[in-house]
């Protein structure tokens, strides 16, 4: 939730949550659509078993966009790389129980990403690809939340400042990452402090822990 807060007021489509959440979730600055607000909006696919075949139709969701740019509501904008980086033909970001791969295609100016070494498609088959790609170290700590078999969710804390790596135009490049309050935006700056653009296309940014992946 502290992640959104700099969305100004964002729709949150959500399969669900545990009960001692949802409160907290409805007094948020944002609009809550689970199933059960807009059924017509979700459908079970029989392509995979439940609970993982709930899909979302984004046209049903009964909240009018904003017709903003997600990229330009983060205060981020498309422009030249900056100077230096080393070039970069793959980069693996492991979690736990998952990997993501982001492997540099020059023919297609994409980032072409590979879940659990898999190449990740569209529903039509299409290889899924970023124009950047933001590694962002961050703090994960515990949080208040745990689970049915008693594990503790995890809260990841993007308020704040820390070392990042910028992937774009097949290069890698080191930066900073700042965020003043949760309402405010991320900058993303080189270590002398130069704000850094994006190449053009979609944006991933994955959380790491710090001195994870």
């Amino acid at each position: 939730l502290e992640l959104l807060r700099q969305f100004d007021r964002p729709t949150l489509a959500f399969s669900g949550a545990q009960s001692r959440l949802l409160p907290v979730i409805d007094r948020a600055p944002l609009d809550p659509v689970p199933p059960s607000k807009a059924p017509g909006a979700y459908f079970r696919g029989p392509d995979r078993p439940a609970p993982h075949n709930l899909y979302l139709r984004p046209e049903r969701i009964p909240f009018e966009a904003s017709g903003a740019n997600a990229v330009e509501e983060l205060g981020l904008e498309v422009g030249a790389p900056p100077p230096g980086g080393e070039p970069e033909v793959s980069r693996t970001v492991r979690y736990p129980s998952a990997s993501v791969t982001f492997s540099w295609s020059a023919e297609r100016e994409r980032w072409l990403v590979s879940l659990d070494g898999s190449p990740a498609r569209t529903a039509d088959g299409g290889r899924l690809g970023a124009g950047t790609v933001v590694v962002q170290d961050v703090t994960v700590r515990p949080s208040d939340y745990r689970d049915r078999s008693g594990s503790t969710s995890p809260f990841t804390e993007t308020v704040g400042s820390g070392s990042a790596v910028v992937l774009r135009d097949g290069r890698a490049y080191e930066a900073r990452w700042s965020r003043s309050a949760a309402d405010a935006d991320t900058v993303y700056t080189t270590p002398d402090g130069a704000r850094v653009d994006l190449a053009e296309g979609p944006l991933w940014i994955l959380y790491t822990p710090r001195g994870g992946a």
